[in-house]
């Protein structure tokens, strides 16, 4: 019979973060997956949750199951999945990483006249041509439509520039507001927990992140736990987290698993 955990702040299901929450610098953080396991044995539902989008969710699972962490790949929740939906018998011109149109399924990518812009983390790939041409398909009438607005993210070697950045300079330059589609949206959370059979209160994400992860959870009505890796610095720490931790490898104990 499937256990049903029903322990500390009524928690039943998670989101969890991947970059920053899971692993760092491509090495997984301490205890991160002797944690998975714990949560998972004590019947939590979990979706790991991410807003790269430069990868595909093939590449996303293939690359936790190289870390160790035992995830399924349907258990991956991104951005590009969210916009599939929204965009489907509609085109669009895509400012987005290559590999990731095999998320896209059957929306129809066109550089003539697109419904919307789409726009991911393209990374180096970014250059005035392509701006420019995403700024005269917004300027004819196409909507911008982002994967997602985080500011910047950690690499190896450092902090760098993410999507967000190149989403503002568009609607300035257009006069237009993205639709975002990734965290912290409140769609984003409720498609996921929709999958999950979760109500908002009945979940928590966890993650790194105070505005995309902690700030955007509480908005949609679910719990915000912020974890102390990745990107994590003192001085961005959320005054509103539901509860803050060293790393994920604390959670069953905060919980009482």
């Amino acid at each position: 019979m499937e256990r049903v955990y029903h322990g500390r702040m009524g928690i039943k299901g998670l989101l969890v973060d991947l970059d920053g929450t899971l692993y760092t610098g491509g090495e997984p953080v301490p205890g991160a997956r002797e944690a998975l396991g714990r949560l998972e044995s004590a019947g939590l539902t979990l979706r790991y949750v991410t807003n790269t989008t430069r990868k595909p969710r093939g590449t996303v699972h293939a690359h936790l199951r190289s870390l160790g962490f035992d995830v399924g790949e349907m258990e991956i929740f991104t951005p590009a999945r969210a916009a599939a939906a929204l965009v489907r018998g509609r085109s669009c011109f895509p400012l987005v990483d290559d590999s990731l149109l095999e998320d896209l399924g059957d929306v129809e990518l066109t550089d003539d006249s697109p419904d919307f812009v789409l726009i991911g983390d393209l990374g180096e790939g970014f250059d005035y041509a392509k701006l420019n041409a995403a700024f005269r398909h917004l300027m004819e009438g196409a909507d911008l439509l982002a994967l997602q607005k985080n500011r910047y993210w950690r690499k190896e070697d450092g902090f760098s520039l993410d999507a967000g950045p190149f989403v503002a300079a568009l609607e300035y330059a257009s006069g237009k507001t993205a639709t975002v589609v990734g965290k912290p949206e409140r769609s984003f959370f409720e498609l996921a927990l929709l999958e999950m059979n979760l109500e908002p209160g009945e979940a928590a994400m966890v993650g790194d992140d105070p505005e995309s992860d902690v700030a955007g959870a509480r908005a949609a009505g679910l719990k915000g736990f912020q974890v102390q890796t990745g990107k994590y610095r003192p001085e961005t720490q959320s005054a509103d987290a539901d509860l803050v931790l060293g790393s994920i490898a604390e959670l069953p104990e905060a919980l009482g698993i």
